[in-house]
């Protein structure tokens, strides 16, 4: 049984940080690359950020990089996101799950998401 339970979110200013956090169930975080997506009112929702299985790798959206940095704690099955310069534009649902290619940051259209975490940015 898949479970994701996002957390972390919240309202901050523009220039501020955010970190975000997410537990994931042993069944899908051990044996896959896991990224963080996110989704704004009124438009799809993206990957902006990937790792590999074992950490050594990630990849980011254009429009994150530099900013945001992801990473894993394999002992604990968590994945975090830490967010820096936050911007307007960065306000979204944010959502963690598995990812079908970190280098060419690609995702999966889910069946299941957790409930996800609210980032909402003043400008």
């Amino acid at each position: 049984q898949v479970q994701l339970v996002e957390s972390g979110g919240g309202l901050v200013q523009a220039g501020g940080s955010l970190r975000l956090s997410c537990a994931a169930s042993g069944s899908i975080f051990s044996i896959n690359a896991m990224g963080w997506y996110r989704q704004a009112p009124g438009k799809e929702r993206e990957l902006v950020a990937g790792i590999t299985v074992g950490g050594g790798s990630t990849n980011y959206a254009d429009s994150v990089k530099g900013r945001f940095t992801i990473s894993r704690d394999n002992a604990k099955n968590m994945v975090y996101l830490q967010m820096n310069s936050l911007k307007f534009e960065d306000t979204a649902v944010y959502y963690c799950n598995s990812v079908r290619s970190v280098r060419y940051l690609w995702g999966y259209d889910h069946d299941y998401w957790g409930q996800g975490t609210q980032v909402t940015v003043s400008s």
